[in-house]
């Protein structure tokens, strides 16, 4: 494999900080740290984990994720966002309840052994014109609709709350303020609640949770409801979005590289409980835009985000008890917000053509449904589903059509 370019002049790393590179850190840090969280402890609590696992799966996701972040733009200057997946957390709140925790440590190892083969291999752009990336946006849109609609059951039974976030997200989008409106709405909802809502009684941890390893257990119904989903999840709405932000961005991007090393990272995080350590998309996008200062020195922006999720998953045995005092629906709340750009864009990626209509709607609802058939989950289905309707119905209707036009014609 051939390393990462780096730069051999290797100026002194703080020189290179600025204020717009440490905003661009600071609003990815707490975008990764806000919306994934909470869907951690959803996840969490789903599968019946006990809070030592939970702690150590925060612990590990925001270590890994963060260090990852820290030495791949320092060694190649480029600002690429570490963390962990938040729609691969999202699509694991419905696998939880599904497989024991050992089960799901042994299937977030095989998913990161299939990024790191699809690395190494260069399989990456082959891998995901396999399955359309409108069946893969519709599939996760069906998986984030429970979701949207709580969210809008949580805004009105904590209303006060609901309605000043809601209209604090609108006022940010509406002005396309420097803070995302995300972060503004979840910022000021804290602030609301706790002037309005008094908290429960917060049970502290006694101590210290050191990290432990986590024996896996593998089978095959794991392999194929929760490694394959989640590799591809990563892959698509975490890799792809980020390389293409980088991309966009004028960076030479080491895509075999950044993909292989998503996978080691996620392996080594898989073995004390983590389900990935990867690039972050969105969270790539805000540090590599203009926004973030001149482009030799956006890099810093990175490493400053991976500096704030490390310090978070160094004290998450701390922090975690408070977050899990917060009122559930206000979690809701929170999740809707984190999951609303990616539902939004999820819909709009899933039905943009209009050639197919009829796989990505059956994606979308069998992901909706959260049936299990022979013990395989619903979003396996949705994936297959989708792609046999888009390659064998949908595409031989196209070309019988066109056909059928020339000869008319």
């Amino acid at each position: 494999m051939n390393s990462i370019p780096g730069n051999k002049e290797h100026p002194l790393f703080l020189k290179d900080l600025n204020h717009k590179n440490i905003s661009a850190g600071m609003v990815a840090a707490i975008f990764v740290i806000t919306g994934p969280t909470a869907l951690i402890l959803e996840a969490s609590s789903n599968g019946n984990f006990s809070t030592v696992q939970t702690i150590l799966w925060i612990f590990t996701v925001y270590v890994f994720g963060g260090l990852f972040g820290i030495i791949l733009p320092m060694y190649s200057r480029i600002p690429i966002v570490g963390g962990h997946t938040l729609t691969g957390v999202a699509f694991l709140t419905t696998m939880t309840s599904q497989f024991t925790y050992h089960e799901l440590i042994g299937s977030y190892i095989i998913s990161g052994i299939l990024m790191v083969l699809i690395g190494y291999l260069g399989l990456f752009s082959k891998l995901i014109k396999l399955v359309p990336k409108e069946i893969i946006s519709a599939m996760l849109a069906g998986m984030v609709t429970n979701y949207m609609v709580n969210f809008i059951f949580s805004i009105n039974n904590l209303l006060i709350v609901g309605f000043i976030s809601l209209i604090t997200y609108f006022i940010f989008s509406r002005w396309k303020l420097k803070v995302p409106p995300v972060i503004a709405a979840i910022i000021i909802g804290v602030i609301v609640l706790s002037l309005f809502y008094p908290l429960k009684t917060i049970q502290w941890t006694s101590g210290v949770i050191m990290p432990e390893i986590q024996l896996p257990e593998f089978n095959i119904l794991s392999f194929l409801s929760v490694s394959i989903p989640l590799a591809l999840l990563i892959l698509s709405n975490d890799g792809a979005v980020a390389i293409g932000a980088l991309k966009q961005n004028n960076y030479r991007t080491p895509i075999k590289q950044i993909i292989s090393l998503s996978g080691l990272f996620s392996i080594i995080s898989s073995f004390f409980g983590g389900q990935s350590a990867n690039i972050a998309g969105m969270a790539t996008v805000i540090c590599s835009d203009e926004e973030a200062g001149p482009k030799e020195k956006r890099y810093m922006g990175a490493v400053v985000a991976g500096v704030l999720l490390l310090v978070f998953g160094l004290f998450s045995w701390k922090l975690i008890p408070l977050i899990q005092s917060l009122p559930k629906d206000f979690i809701s709340i929170i999740l809707g917000f984190s999951l609303l750009s990616v539902f939004g864009n999820s819909l709009h990626q899933a039905f943009s053509k209009h050639t197919m209509k009829i796989s990505t709607v059956f994606a979308f609802i069998i992901a909706l449904s959260s049936i299990t058939f022979l013990n395989i989950s619903a979003p396996v289905w949705s994936l297959l589903v989708g792609s046999f309707i888009a390659r064998y119905i949908e595409s031989n209707t196209i070309e019988k059509n066109r056909e059928k036009s020339n000869k008319t014609a």
